[in-house]
């Protein structure tokens, strides 16, 4: 089971799987079928062509006995556990096994391989025999790569599954971050009155091109149905900075979406940029993220009003994280302490993504 479906294939791989849990279970299974020392073993192993889901592979043989492969065995594990080929999935191990074709070779499979994961390869070349059984050569070098992150491509099927949830939209006139008394003293850093971008945590999809990556201050914009008004109870702090939204959300403001995830909960996140035009945060999303219709889009909208004034809206359907990519001057909004309580279990701090949920989760992987 080591492919997705035949329209998924690549046109020149046929993968298939053996049934093995080890490197030494397949040395000890086939090395006595036939003379091993005919077989020549890869070298200079070469990964090329890498994406979230799959990698191009090629290496150099000796041509002594090279007219005898007829397949190639692909031994991938994850670099953090070399010694066990376990996978969420059970069904699907990671010996793999390729008819000889020209290289390099595709590798392409969403059940085995996960966006920015450091994976271990080595190869094999085998002889099929007639009672079905394999001859193989010794293993190759073993090559450690890592996977990519999503591409717009996929951050697109992201974002078409967090637009079919995002419900109708509420009106907004603030942005708030909520921290502990501390981070808005004013001696906390060299800027003294400004909160400062950071670099973002690891929360989210596993592939996101922003996590661990984009510089940015959180902030959110949700409000209650019934009141109209930011929600009193907060993970993150006692103490509330607001901002007028024009502030941060006007017509000089480019808008992208990030991510989309759950916590093995009911209720769903989506992320989306602010980031000033030709910032350091614009240029950075610029390629990495899709960009939002500033004035029309399912998440958070910004329109000019006929009198020349702006309006604000947002889902209200999902969570929304607001990554504002400059630093912004306390003395631009104001602080006060919020009357709710700090309800930890809402916190997103470095949370992970709910890989089976059907809502959130695309094709190639979390």
């Amino acid at each position: 089971m080591m492919e997705p479906p035949s329209s998924m294939r690549s046109p020149h791989v046929e993968m298939k799987s053996l049934q093995l849990d080890d490197r030494t279970e397949l040395e000890s299974a086939d090395s006595g079928i036939a003379d091993v020392d005919e077989l020549p073993v890869p070298q200079h192993i070469l990964i090329s062509n890498i994406t979230c889901d799959s990698f191009k592979i090629s290496w150099n043989m000796d041509s002594r006995g090279q007219d005898r492969i007829t397949h190639y065995f692909i031994d991938l594990n994850k670099k953090e556990d070399k010694s066990s080929n376990k996978f969420k999935h059970m069904d699907v191990p990671t010996k793999l096994v390729a008819k000889v074709v020209p290289l390099p070779m595709t590798v392409r499979g969403h059940w085995f391989l996960s966006p920015r994961t450091e994976y271990t390869v080595a190869v094999q070349t085998a002889t099929k025999q007639h009672d079905g059984e394999y001859a193989v050569s010794a293993w190759s070098e073993i090559i450690e790569f890592c996977t990519a992150d999503y591409s717009t491509i996929q951050l697109r099927q992201l974002l078409q599954k967090a637009e079919a949830i995002a419900g109708r939209v509420l009106p907004f006139t603030i942005f708030y971050r909520n921290q502990q008394r501390e981070y808005f003293q004013p001696n906390r850093d060299a800027q003294c009155f400004h909160m400062l971008p950071s670099v973002k945590d690891n929360s989210g999809s596993h592939g996101s091109p922003i996590s661990g990556k984009l510089e940015g201050i959180f902030f959110s914009c949700n409000t209650e149905f019934n009141t109209g008004r930011p929600p009193q109870d907060s993970p993150y702090g006692p103490y509330r900075f607001q901002i007028q939204a024009d502030l941060l959300f006007n017509q000089n403001t480019n808008i992208y979406f990030g991510d989309f995830y759950c916590m093995y909960t009911s209720y769903h996140y989506v992320i989306v940029v602010l980031a000033p035009s030709n910032s350091k945060g614009d240029i950075f999303c610029r390629g990495k993220l899709p960009a939002l219709d500033r004035s029309n889009n399912c998440f958070l909208s910004c329109t000019e009003e006929e009198d020349g004034s702006l309006s604000f809206h947002h889902a209200q359907d999902v969570i929304l994280e607001v990554i504002y990519t400059e630093p912004v001057d306390l003395s631009l909004g104001m602080v006060s302490q919020i009357s709710g309580h700090q309800l930890m279990s809402l916190s997103t701090l470095n949370a992970k993504k709910d890989p089976s949920c059907k809502i959130c989760n695309i094709s190639v992987g979390r």
